[in-house]
């Protein structure tokens, strides 16, 4: 069994980036520059902007973090969208998920130019990537290609089987496993809550990449042996055993699956810090526009 490992993986890519942005800025070029809009002040979204900017930092990004209470209007942040679409200095922009219940989400991503959305989940940088044209890539599954990449997980016909339809993982991966390149070029079958005999269809998986958010989902008798394991959910648990009294579980049974894997990904540690890692790479793509 091999550890996907993503902390290490991310670092190694945040390397790459920050020798790119030095030779760009000796170069006479500008420092590549992401903004953030966070709206409210849920917890995870908190520590996920914080980790972004504290990305940013480490690879010579200048960032912006724009905050707004959870009694934001939707005209109000359309408008600082606008205002951002329209600063020249910005290269890539990301409106922290969930938004509050009376604001529309695709609204907010539709409005975002898609030559600023480093997420990736604006309609047209979707619509290309299908196409298989060049656009940024939504920034998870763009870290789980690149971990197969770096790992040379083998996955030319290959069975990939994908637990999950969401916007930002589960479809995605469906259209990039099953493209003509490397990580691709497998047989893609996407399942999810209304799937019948999931087990049976599990167990035929060369490839098993799960985002569905439900803690310990995946067990050893759904798996056969040598299976690649990408583990994208991410559950807060109470725990008597660490000091915070909580603690993070994956959709994967990960002690006892990764007995009968060739590649699994560790939570936390696996794809979370990929998910940053390829969310700075578009932005650095950008800024080089």
């Amino acid at each position: 069994m091999i550890l996907l490992d993503g902390k290490k993986t991310a670092n190694d890519i945040k390397e790459e980036i920050a020798v790119e942005v030095a030779s760009l800025i000796s170069a006479g070029g500008k420092k590549p520059h992401l903004a953030a809009i966070l709206v409210g002040s849920d917890g995870a979204s908190e520590t996920y902007v914080n980790a972004k900017v504290k990305a940013c930092n480490k690879v010579g990004f200048q960032s912006t973090l724009v905050r707004f209470t959870n009694d934001v209007t939707e005209e109000e942040l359309l408008a600082e969208v606008e205002k951002i679409n329209n600063n020249s200095d910005i290269d890539g922009l990301i409106v922290q998920l969930p938004l509050p219940k009376h604001i529309d989400e695709m609204k907010v991503t539709e409005t975002i130019l898609p030559s600023k959305d480093v997420d990736g989940f604006h309609p047209a940088n979707i619509g290309r990537m299908a196409l298989n044209l060049p656009t940024f890539l939504p920034a998870t599954p763009a870290g789980i290609l690149e971990l197969l990449k770096r790992y040379e997980v083998e996955t030319s016909g290959k069975h990939c089987v994908v637990i999950g339809r969401s916007h930002i993982v589960g479809s995605p991966m469906s259209i990039l496993m099953a493209r003509n390149s490397n990580p691709g070029n497998c047989t893609v079958t996407l399942t999810h809550s209304r799937t019948n005999n999931l087990k049976e269809i599990t167990k035929t998986a060369d490839i098993l990449i799960v985002a569905l958010g439900k803690a310990e989902f995946v067990t050893t008798d759904m798996v056969k042996k040598e299976v690649c394991i990408i583990d994208v959910g991410i559950t807060r648990v109470k725990s008597d055993k660490t000091k915070s009294g909580w603690k993070l579980l994956g959709d994967v049974d990960f002690e006892k699956v990764k007995e009968k894997s060739s590649f699994i990904t560790p939570v936390p540690g696996g794809v979370g810090p990929m998910t940053i890692a390829m969310l700075l790479k578009n932005t650095l793509v950008s800024a080089k526009k």
